[in-house]
């Protein structure tokens, strides 16, 4: 199943929870993580501004995004005509379509309003969970 997990779950996740389950089932394998380029550079930059960049587990994963484990790459996601609040947020969107993923995974609640373009949907850690047991 392929996922995208958008930035605020990726950070979240270093704290345990919910979002720390949905990036466990990636590392076991469970589901396939698909990238693009801006997203890669936002999860840096974002690690970066709360001062985990020299974490183990940060450096870890990004090891393992530049092996390409269990992830799917778009290096051309298309433009999307899609209005959204925060226009940031629709590289997400775009690299859902680009990789044919089923769902983004987000804490955002203005993405989350959108609820589902064309077949990805958009769910809490917690939803998609539920999904995966």
């Amino acid at each position: 199943m392929r996922v995208v997990i958008d930035t605020n779950v990726f950070i979240s996740s270093f704290f345990g929870g919910k979002p720390k389950q949905v990036v466990d089932l990636w590392r076991k394998g469970r589901i396939e993580l698909c990238l693009s380029r801006e997203i890669l550079d936002e999860y840096v930059e974002v690690t970066a501004r709360f001062g985990l960049k020299h974490e183990e587990e940060i450096l870890e994963l990004m090891n393992i995004f530049t092996r390409g484990f269990n992830s799917v790459w778009t290096f051309n996601p298309p433009h999307l005509m899609l209005e959204m609040k925060d226009p940031d947020d629709k590289k997400f969107m775009e690299c859902a379509v680009a990789c044919e993923s089923k769902y983004i995974i987000t804490r955002d609640a203005e993405f989350r309003k959108i609820a589902q373009y064309g077949k990805v949907k958009i769910l809490l850690p917690a939803e998609f969970l539920c999904l995966c047991e």
